[in-house]
This record gives C-alpha cells, structure tokens and sequence, in this order.
C-alpha cells in the first residue's frame, strides 16, 4: 500500500491566475505548499499534478510532476489521473494554495483511513465562528452523524434552527476544509461515475461521493487554515509566515 500526496496546481485561476508562481515571502506559492506537505510523516511520496508547463518547470526541481489533462471537471479528476492509485492505496488531495497546511492534519487523515476500512473517505472540518460565515455561500457547511461520517455537505447554513438564531457555540456548526484523504478503489470508481444532481446543483464533488453511499470520516480541527484565493490575500499570510519565522524546508 502507498500513500501518496497529491497537489493540483492550476495556471487558470479564475480570480488570480498564475498564483501558484506567485512568490510569497519570496519563493513561489506551490512550493510552500510542497515543503509543508512533505514535513507529514504519512506520505511515501509528494506529486504536484498539473496541467500548464509554467508550473511543471518551475517545481521540477524539488518534487515530482504529473502532466495532466486540460479538461478535468474537478481537482478530483486531475488528482485521479496524478496518483493512478491500486485499490488499496491511500490518496490525499491537498489544496495547492494553502501554504499554511498542518502536516499533522494530513497524517490525522490518513491514520482515520488506516485505522478503520470502512471509509470511503476522510476530510476535516473546524468550527464555524461568526454569522458571517454562517451565512456565507463561499464557505462550505458539514453536519455529521455520530460516528463522526458526514451525512451533507451545503453551502447554505446547516443545520437550520427552525427557532431563534443559530447557537455557534453548540458545536453543531462545522465549516468545511477542502483537504480529502481517498481509499484507491473508490476513487477511481468516483472520477468514472458522472456528476449527479445534487452536486451539480450545490457545486460540490464531493455530494457526488455521498450520493455513490460512500462513507466520509470527518476529522475536526481547530485550525480553519489560510488560503491564498485574491492577491488581496497574500500579504496576510506573509506576515503570518514572517511571524512563524519559516523558511521552505523547516
């Protein structure tokens, strides 16, 4: 079994294309990415999957490329195509614009896939802290079942309190991380089947995973982590790295 990290980096950013070169504290924003993703103790091997030779040239010289195809529905997709997993290998999906990432998030996911061969999946969720965010259509809401599994994934507030306002602080308001951990077999089963309703209508892939019966594990984190989505975004999360005092590699 391998467990393979995969990191889908697109030229094509609708509101910052070319953010994955962007320098950032002056190295590109991918290889903070890599570098962080790399100090995980789970993975065997680190991929960055894309489709634009800008960015295959540019990281060639500390991780392995995949070239893929240009017209992948979905990050899911591309990660498919990048790892070419067995069944009984274990994919994470890793966003190629959080250079904050927690490498111990990502062995969190892939202990929790370890651990019990009853999920599908595995992503993690933290709390949702204001209103705002409540309310907020960019931000993706998770409830969960009992054993932890998510039950649905919504960009409208769930779950909706019929009466008075929403209680943040009981526990019941999870904001959605956009990291997966996949089982082999299943993802390739999932990038064959087509997108169903549910998640053409949300714009959600992975209601297509739900709608399959495929189990989702969710790990709560605390950490709602920083993404570079605008340029707008950047000097934020240089001075955080400023604060950390991190270097690639460390």
């Amino acid at each position: 079994m391998r467990v393979i990290g995969v990191i889908p980096s697109r030229w094509g950013s609708t509101r910052f294309p070319g953010k994955s070169l962007y320098p950032i504290c002056g190295k590109p924003l991918v290889q903070w990415v890599v570098e962080a993703v790399k100090r995980a103790k789970a993975l065997d091997e680190v991929v960055v999957a894309t489709d634009d030779a800008r960015i295959a040239d540019a990281v060639r010289g500390f991780v392995k490329v995949a070239m893929t195809r240009a017209d992948h529905p979905s990050g899911t997709d591309r990660v498919a195509e990048a790892a070419r997993p067995e069944d009984g290998d274990i994919v994470v999906n890793i966003q190629g614009d959080e250079p904050l990432i927690d490498p111990g998030l990502v062995d969190a996911l892939v202990a929790r896939m370890r651990d019990d061969p009853g999920w599908a999946m595995a992503t993690a969720a933290c709390p949702v802290c204001s209103a705002r965010d409540l309310e907020a259509r960019t931000v993706v809401k998770v409830v969960l079942a009992r054993d932890g599994g998510a039950l649905y994934f919504s960009r409208l507030p769930i779950p909706f309190r019929r009466d008075g306002e929403p209680e943040l602080a009981s526990g019941l308001y999870l904001r959605h991380l956009g990291i997966y951990a996949y089982r082999g077999e299943f993802l390739k089963r999932l990038v064959k089947e087509p997108p169903c309703l549910l998640e053409k209508t949300e714009s959600l892939e992975q209601l297509r995973a739900l709608y399959l019966g495929g189990r989702i594990a969710v790990i709560q984190t605390r950490d709602q982590g920083v993404g570079v989505d605008t340029p707008g975004d950047v000097a934020a999360v240089e001075a955080i790295l400023k604060t950390r005092n991190l270097k690639p590699g460390t």
